[in-house]
């Protein structure tokens, strides 16, 4: 057996703390001077209601959040190190991966929570009828892997060839409670979700839809006991009204777009954290719609646009983001530049349009987060260059909910367009849920059985210069048949209210906004 150190692909994030431009004095705060006020409650201001609180069908970032609070992974996917696991061990034949869990962990219920409840979460997930969308990770060339409690601590996965990606599918493994959903005919559409019992370092108290969830501090977890007593996530879709409520002490952080950056800073006494979030920002043209099936009409739409001018339209500089090439991000493995970008012509652009057949006279749409200065502004300028090549674009604002409901609807022929983005992680194999031909997460609705034989190659090839060449070529493939178009790779920016401290330790990360909220805590 050889012992695996996983993240060694893990981007390294540059944390970057300005309190009233003093980074140094930001920094000196986080150390936890004054000690800690054993009754804090932080309140997190998120933008929208969650989803499914359940991880097997968590995707959207609100319900991502609150998941890094309610559940643990087997390994933190920031940096690969061990959560509920203690050990990884992995055969020579790379086809058994031996998971050791920590003694004694357990649900928020007190109930212990072993490998049962691991098998359990992999086998509900590899159940057609549970329809989880993460079903893909655990099967490989058509097949899919076996999975086993060995004892009550370790957890036996039978791959039955070889993949890569699957180290970082540990990664992203978060078990569900068996004792809570055995039996149950549809797990995502359970009332079981609407109190979830889960194992992170808070357990759930509360949920009044478009208000709040609140959550209290998990004595029993495994990192060891929270500092603060509680957390709650107060859902304001109005970005307005949250950032008057950061400066009124309503709420003590949140994400804020970069455009609110100087007000936030000097309304609100607050540290800014900004770090690279492996994220990008796009277009999805949906080819539900019969003129968007025509490759050379979504190569105009793509030749018409100015990644800079983007940029600067959404975020007023380059500070919190950089153009993007390919629909990878760059901390991903096998990411290359070298595919078609689209750089702007107009002239090109014209002769695409006409060489498509467009009916001129007909209207496109784009639909866009009502909630999202920089979205807003990135669709006034889509429609403004649009303009130019004879496509007239409607707009179209919408709610969070709503427009998620719209985009995961695989037959939807509403949108032309929407404005998107994602966080997928380290390795390749994780972004084939948003590009298979059968996934629910296609929001472009592109069905391409190459691009589909790609994915599934890549995720069996072990050779590296071997499978690099298979994510090259499905670079290519995306890039050359503008399924998206991709704008830029961008940076978070947080607000935390100067009264807490404890961010070195809980580790901004991508999605959630950090890795451990155990290690946050109010100062004395």
């Amino acid at each position: 057996m050889k012992k695996v150190l996983l993240g060694t692909l893990i981007a390294v994030f540059a944390v970057v703390l300005a309190a009233c431009g003093n980074s140094g004095s930001s920094t000196k705060e986080s150390s936890g001077k004054g000690g800690v006020d054993p009754d804090g409650s932080l309140i997190i201001g998120v933008a929208g209601d969650p989803s499914v609180m359940n991880p097997n069908y968590a995707s959207d970032r609100v319900t991502l959040t609150l998941q890094e609070a309610l559940y643990a992974p087997l390994f933190w996917e920031l940096d690969g190190k061990p959560a509920l696991a203690k050990s990884l061990d992995v055969s020579d034949d790379s086809l058994v991966y031996t998971v050791k869990l920590k003694d004694g962990l357990k649900w928020h219920d007190g109930k212990d929570l072993t490998a049962k409840d691991v098998v359990f979460t992999v086998e509900s997930t590899l159940d057609e009828k549970q329809n989880s969308s993460n079903r893909g990770k655990f099967v490989f060339d058509g097949k899919p892997l076996k999975v086993e409690a060995v004892d009550k601590t370790t957890v036996k996965f039978t791959l039955p060839t070889a993949s890569p990606a699957f180290e970082e599918t540990l990664n992203t493994f978060y078990p569900i409670p068996e004792h809570i959903f055995a039996g149950v005919d549809n797990i995502e559409k359970s009332d079981k979700n609407k109190k979830p019992v889960g194992s992170g370092p808070f357990q759930f108290v509360e949920y009044k839809s478009g208000e709040y969830v609140a959550l209290k501090r998990f004595d029993d977890y495994f990192g060891g006991k929270p500092k603060l007593a509680k957390l709650t996530f107060r859902i304001t879709k109005d970005q307005n009204a949250a950032n008057l409520a950061l400066q009124n002490g309503e709420i003590n952080l949140k994400s804020i777009q970069p455009a609110d950056r100087k007000k936030v800073e000097k309304a609100s006494d607050v540290d800014i954290i900004t770090y690279p979030e492996n994220r990008l920002s796009y277009l999805a043209f949906n080819q539900n719609q019969e003129a968007l099936k025509s490759k050379e009409l979504r190569q105009a739409l793509s030749y018409a646009l100015d990644r800079k001018e983007l940029i600067d339209a959404a975020y007023g500089s380059d500070e919190y983001a950089k153009p993007a090439s390919s629909f990878l991000t760059e901390n991903t493995k096998f990411f290359t530049k070298d595919v078609e970008t689209y750089n702007t012509n107009l002239d090109k652009a014209k002769e695409l349009v006409d060489k498509s057949g467009f009916d001129k006279s007909t209207k496109l749409s784009i639909y866009y987060l009502n909630n999202s200065k920089a979205q807003e502004s990135i669709a006034l300028y889509v429609q403004q260059e649009y303009k130019k090549i004879g496509v007239n674009l409607e707009l179209k604002p919408t709610d969070p909910n709503a427009l998620s409901n719209i985009t995961l609807d695989r037959k939807n022929k509403d949108y032309s367009i929407a404005i998107n983005g994602y966080i997928m992680g380290n390795d390749p194999d994780a972004y084939k849920t948003l590009f298979l031909s059968d996934s629910p997460y296609n929001y472009s609705n592109n069905h391409d059985k190459k691009l589909d034989e790609l994915f599934n190659k890549g995720a069996v090839t072990v050779d590296d210069k071997a499978r690099e060449a298979v994510y090259v070529d499905v670079q290519k493939n995306i890039a050359d048949n503008a399924v998206i178009y991709p704008i830029s790779y961008d940076n978070a920016v947080l607000a935390l209210d100067k009264r807490f401290a404890g961010v070195k330790e809980a580790e901004p990360q991508p999605v959630s906004m950090f890795k451990d909220y155990s290690k946050l805590y109010l100062k004395k």
